[in-house]
């Protein structure tokens, strides 16, 4: 029998929980451990959000938490969802739940008391594991320990039917597999995503924009785009990516050390063209800052350049970004903070220039060659102004 053990089950919040939605009947009012918690720590993985199930109504559980000072906030009342407040982390609690009616973008569902029916109406085997929060026992009516001993991401039931009640699943899908999956991928899955890519047009672009840039950020998804690509997924949602683009980021991150980030990996995809770069920015729904970030990397020209200058002049961020998809080195941006120029036009102007334009291009004059001798001290900058000066007052 499979059994779920685990540190943070031990917890005192946690158990205090348990008692608290446990108390009374425990065949009607029992709570189980499900998705993502139980699945991370069978695969030995850390475990970042505790999600629970139960057959009691909303409002049941509200009661129950009032009488045990737990704090609670009704998140998603209407469709079945409590957040407990604990001092460890949130924890939601969802009633059981089977599908009444779905459009592939929303579903009504309505309260059950049964397990299995609340886990047929899950998305993926590996995510429809229950863990008794006493005895640890797991209850799986789909394989999915199987699947996930195997590394198979496999969608509960018929997959066609599955991605129709809710049809961002495509890319969940997707994330799963460059997260979980082994090779090769489930074919039914696979068939089923490729047949309805079309379904995601239907979705809306934040929804769409967060799962891809969720699946961006894990640690190589390069071969599961370039499958999303061959699958006539990827066209549907991004058709300006080009995937072999990305898998040398990637394979340059790696070599440098570099941390992934999605917002330099969508770049990496992207031509690099800064207004068809605001176009994606505003269809996946960024926000304004990633937007920025995203048009100003993708003004590369592919000229190399002084990794230093280059930071200076559009930013730490968007320069490594920028010279990892060129295939730079970026080692000289390891633990270096951009220097502030040290001349102000005050200080020109009391060396008796006049106020004006005159202060202004000498300022840029001096900072130029500040920074192509490599940002020295200011000693050197107060040298630099002196010959500005001096060829200033010979010009004249």
């Amino acid at each position: 029998m499979a059994k779920l053990e685990a540190a943070w089950m031990q917890r005192e919040d946690l158990r205090a929980l348990v008692a608290a939605l446990g108390a009374g009947d425990l065949d009607t009012a029992q709570a189980r451990y499900v998705g993502g918690a139980v699945r991370d720590t069978l695969l030995g993985l850390p475990v970042k959000d505790i999600d629970m199930a139960t057959p009691l109504r909303p409002e049941a559980v509200m009661e129950r938490l009032a009488a045990a000072g737990i704090r609670r906030v009704p998140t998603g009342i209407d469709h079945g969802t409590v957040t407990a407040v604990l001092p460890g982390g949130p924890v939601e609690i969802t009633t059981l739940r089977h599908d009444v009616s779905t459009d592939g973008r929303r579903a009504t569902v309505a309260f059950a008391s049964d397990w299995r029916e609340d886990a047929a109406r899950r998305d993926f085997t590996i995510n429809a594991l229950y863990a008794d929060p006493d005895t640890g026992k797991i209850s799986d009516w789909f394989d999915g320990l199987a699947d996930l001993s195997a590394r198979r991401v496999r969608f509960i039931g018929d997959a066609h039917q599955r991605i129709r009640e809710d049809h961002l699943r495509i890319l969940r899908y997707f994330r799963f597999q460059a997260r979980f999956g082994s090779q090769p991928a489930d074919r039914e899955a696979e068939n089923a995503c490729s047949e309805l890519a079309a379904t995601l047009k239907g979705l809306s672009r934040e929804r769409v924009g967060m799962e891809t840039m969720n699946l961006l950020g894990l640690p190589d998804p390069a071969p599961t785009v370039a499958r999303m690509a061959e699958l006539g997924v990827l066209p549907v949602i991004l058709p300006e990516a080009a995937p072999a683009a990305l898998a040398r980021l990637i394979a340059t991150e790696v070599a440098q050390g570099i941390s992934p980030d999605p917002i330099r990996r969508l770049a990496a995809l992207l031509p690099a063209q800064a207004p068809l770069a605001e176009q994606v920015a505003a269809r996946f729904r960024l926000s304004g800052a990633q937007k920025k970030r995203l048009a100003t990397v993708a003004a590369r020209d592919g000229v190399q350049r002084n990794p230093r200058a280059l930071a200076h002049r559009i930013g730490l961020a968007c320069a490594l970004d920028q010279l990892l998809i060129e295939g730079a080195d970026v080692s000289a941006l390891t633990g270096w903070t951009i220097p502030v120029f040290p001349l102000k036009g005050g200080e020109i102007v009391a060396r008796g220039i006049g106020a004006g334009p005159e202060v202004a291009r000498i300022l840029r004059a001096v900072e130029a060659q500040w920074i192509a001798e490599g940002f020295p001290d200011r000693a050197r900058v107060d040298a630099l102004l002196d010959a500005e000066l001096a060829r200033t007052a010979t010009t004249f």
